[in-house]
């Protein structure tokens, strides 16, 4: 399946209330038919819900709640308090005019991961850069954009890094290609500053940092980068980020998560250890 971009609610808090619906509706021994014309909708509509791709209307969840037998007073208002934050738009939508709307979907489960693993092949991965390497980046992909529309751009990417420097933040792991330490960009001064930076959020209990060496011509990812998301919700599965030039694709089954997981292993075993990483990136500050 692929995640549906989202309207203005929270991708994650609207797949767990789908989630929770169907094993209430499966306990209660009800099909998608039978709960449909309960709340005057279709079968697929049921669906929809389940997985979390459409909106949650009070009402709805109200009656489907009675038709499943819940009646404890806590379990119905904790079910319905994820109906008011799955329709509340996250802190990024305030970002929505500068960003592309599949964006937005992955800022919103970024937010909601504990652990993210990322293999990166032209850039520093997005959550490790700095404020004047990430300006550079975008300049150099928006060469029309405004500079207020930059800096807001630049703006966001540091908050969102701010959940993986926090005391008990989510876990970051990231590979990245030898070539991306290498690619100067904004200048030697930019990129300086951006290699320090990596040397010292790999200190972080939290951020593992690998470097796929050069020495390994053809590798376990060749086909580029993407990124693997896990939540701590034990019933919701990981999700695969694959960007493109005009797009993404978000990939939850089973058999499309597989491979890439077997490609990640594959990528840490071959990459450096995390104090190689320091020494590699060292090595490249002292040449500059």
């Amino acid at each position: 399946m692929s995640i549906d971009p989202p309207g203005s609610g929270s991708t994650v808090r609207r797949i767990m209330l789908g989630a929770s619906l169907r094993r209430l509706r499966e306990a209660s021994g009800l099909d998608r038919g039978q709960a449909g014309f309960h709340i005057r909708a279709s079968e697929s509509k049921i669906s929809r819900m389940e997985l979390g791709r459409v909106g949650f209307k009070t009402r709805d969840v109200e009656d489907l709640l009675t038709l499943y037998g819940v009646v404890d007073d806590s379990e119905r208002r904790a079910l319905l308090e994820m109906v008011r934050e799955a329709n509340t738009p996250g802190w990024w939508h305030k970002y929505s005019a500068e960003l592309p709307t599949w964006f937005t979907t992955y800022v919103g489960l970024e937010e909601a991961a504990s652990v993210i693993r990322t293999y990166e092949v032209q850039f520093v991965p997005g959550l490790l850069q700095t404020a004047a390497y990430a300006r550079s980046v975008f300049q150099l992909g928006n060469p029309d954009a405004t500079p207020d529309k930059i800096e807001r751009r630049v703006h966001m990417r540091m908050q969102r890094q701010e959940r993986f420097t926090q005391k008990d933040g989510p876990r970051l792991w990231a590979v990245i290609d030898e070539a991306a330490l290498k690619r100067t960009i904004g200048g030697r001064e930019v990129m300086s500053e951006q290699l320090q930076h990596l040397l010292e959020v790999a200190a972080l209990p939290n951020i593992t940092i690998q470097v796929m060496p050069f020495k390994f011509g053809k590798h376990a990812a060749e086909g580029g980068a993407f990124s693997i998301l896990r939540f701590p919700e034990s019933d919701l599965s990981d999700v695969v980020y694959v960007e493109q030039l005009w797009g993404a694709l978000y990939l939850d089954k089973r058999e499309d998560i597989d491979p890439y997981l077997t490609a990640m292993e594959q990528l840490c075993v071959e990459s450096t250890t995390p104090g190689g990483t320091v020494e590699l990136i060292g090595g490249l500050l002292r040449k500059m």
